[in-house]
């Protein structure tokens, strides 16, 4: 029987012509595949409505020098004296905002698989295969990752194997197929020491190789010696949470990435098909990147996927800037977000280890 031209083959296919899918080769990217136009027209947003309480309470001294001695028992070498001892002179709030943008989408892609044949249903040309979008899969909860794999119906068929060509084994790498290797006893001399035959090899000098067992072969472990392949089109649907956050300058000192580790009072949330860009915010900044993310999302994810669900959250995250004196020398930190997180760079007194 002639042999089918295989994909695992660079710039080789299956043979198998499904209208509707580009799949790549077995085992690499590609064969990502846009959505179909919608044949109703999409639900338009609706605008979000104004949230009016935009405030949020400043933290008491005893919340703030509580936060700090939880951050110094962190460490296991910082004192606690400046944290128990130190004055708090002065308590600065510096409370931001942080915008954040979810798109929740569906990319689906396909690309040439197989598995040993056993016995498996074979459906190829049986019908057309339905379009990759047409293939129900199971959405999971929206924003939360997730993948699954499919077999495509109808692309079904077998081939023989291409790694073994058809046979089930192929030729042991550890002893290039002859079935026995120099005995690492002797060496291949067939003796150990003067004229004391080896043991190990009963003085032949070679000894069967372990790998194959003395056969110059090994199972194929593509087709796990079946000798052929249940060669199909695997569909792989993907969700993805594609999220992007704006938070406002604050002019406090604290790094802005140490913000992205804490959480602030929700003020806002709007979760639809498709979110509105905000309006009527008190801050103007959120305002500019709302309507910035909201575009370049629809914009980005609409060509390449399919967008499922989109959600904006505001947060009011707290930061104070607490100094204090100890020893008679002003020192700063901060507390910040709802957890009371403590950024203290200068503390006084980090290290109380002694050398004995």
């Amino acid at each position: 029987m002639e042999r089918q031209p295989f994909l695992s083959q660079p710039g080789r296919d299956y043979g198998i012509n499904n209208p509707g899918y580009i799949p790549a080769a077995a085992g690499t990217p590609g064969g990502f595949l846009p959505p179909p136009m919608p044949t109703f027209p999409a639900a338009q947003p609706e605008p979000a409505l104004d949230q009016p309480q935009w405030n949020i309470p400043s933290i008491s001294e005893n919340t703030a020098r509580d936060a700090l001695l939880l951050f110094v028992k962190s460490k296991c070498c910082y004192s606690s004296a400046p944290a128990k001892d130190g004055v708090i002179t002065n308590m600065e709030a510096f409370n931001t905002y942080r915008y954040r943008l979810d798109t929740f989408t569906e990319s689906r892609s396909t690309e040439w698989s197989h598995e040993p044949y056993t016995g498996q249903t074979v459906d190829a040309y049986a019908q057309q295969p339905p379009g990759p979008w047409d293939i129900p899969a199971k959405t999971p909860q929206f924003f939360l990752d997730d993948k699954q794999f499919i077999k495509v119906p109808y692309t079904s068929s077998v081939k023989p194997c291409h790694n073994c060509l058809g046979i089930g084994r192929k030729p042991c790498k550890d002893c290039a197929g002859a079935g026995n290797k120099v005995c690492w006893v002797c060496n291949g001399s067939c003796y150990r020491h003067g004229n004391d035959r080896c043991t190990h090899c009963s003085g032949r000098g070679r000894e069967n190789c372990s790998s194959c067992h003395g056969q110059g072969s090994r199972q194929c472990d593509i087709c796990n010696g079946k000798q052929q392949l249940l060669v199909y089109i695997k569909l792989t649907v993907k969700w993805t949470n594609n999220s992007d956050a704006y938070v406002v300058e604050q002019l406090s000192g604290l790094r802005v990435e140490n913000l992205s580790k804490v959480s602030g009072k929700e003020l806002f949330r709007d979760t639809q098909y498709m979110v509105y860009p905000l309006s009527g915010f008190p801050d103007t900044s959120v305002v500019s990147a709302s309507q910035r993310l909201v575009s370049e999302h629809q914009g980005k994810y609409m060509q390449t996927s399919r967008i499922l669900q989109q959600r904006q959250i505001i947060e009011l995250i707290p930061i104070t800037k607490v100094t204090y004196t100890w020893k008679g020398k002003s020192n700063i930190y901060f507390v910040y977000g709802n957890e009371f997180k403590v950024d203290a760079d200068d503390y006084p007194a980090t290290c109380c280890c002694t050398v004995m």
